[in-house]
């Protein structure tokens, strides 16, 4: 059973762009219903994935993931996943020890940055970049599948 570990924070100014190394362009969408968990597909490039996360909106969280055909990814995402999609652009940034993950979304969502950084013990230490904001771990608006329902265009 595989569990991730992750903590949420919102960033201070753009200050982490030019320290990124790469990005993708990810959009991803959930499937209704909820319960013990939340089941999303995500497509990112030419490759996609199903994922299924307890429901549990916490810093440690079980999760699994599996490679869809990405033709079926694309269908699901537009006849299947609840509306609007998450449409976000990822990037790569090390700092420290450890690489951190910008989302910068877009559509409904556009104006919210989040940095993600996944960790390998619930207290593992790490050192946060100057850009860093405040911790949104523990506030279930930031979770994308929350955003599905209540867009940050609405808050």
């Amino acid at each position: 059973m595989a569990t991730e570990i992750e903590r949420k924070f919102l960033v201070l100014n753009d200050d982490w762009r030019k320290l990124a190394t790469r990005q993708k362009i990810l959009k991803q969408g959930y499937f209704a219903g909820g319960g013990k968990a939340s089941i999303r597909i995500r497509v990112v490039d030419e490759s996609a994935n199903i994922n299924i996360k307890s429901a549990t909106l916490d810093v440690a969280r079980k999760e699994y993931e599996f490679p869809v055909p990405y033709a079926d990814a694309r269908e699901m995402l537009e006849q299947l996943c609840e509306k609007p999609l998450i449409e976000k652009t990822r990037y790569y940034v090390p700092y420290g020890n450890h690489i951190w993950e910008v989302d910068e979304f877009t559509g409904d969502n556009a104006g919210l940055v989040v940095a993600e950084i996944e960790l390998l013990e619930m207290n593992e230490s790490f050192e946060k970049p100057p850009w860093l904001g405040e911790e949104v771990s523990h506030d279930t608006r930031y979770y994308n599948v929350c955003l599905v329902k209540h867009p940050y265009k609405d808050w």
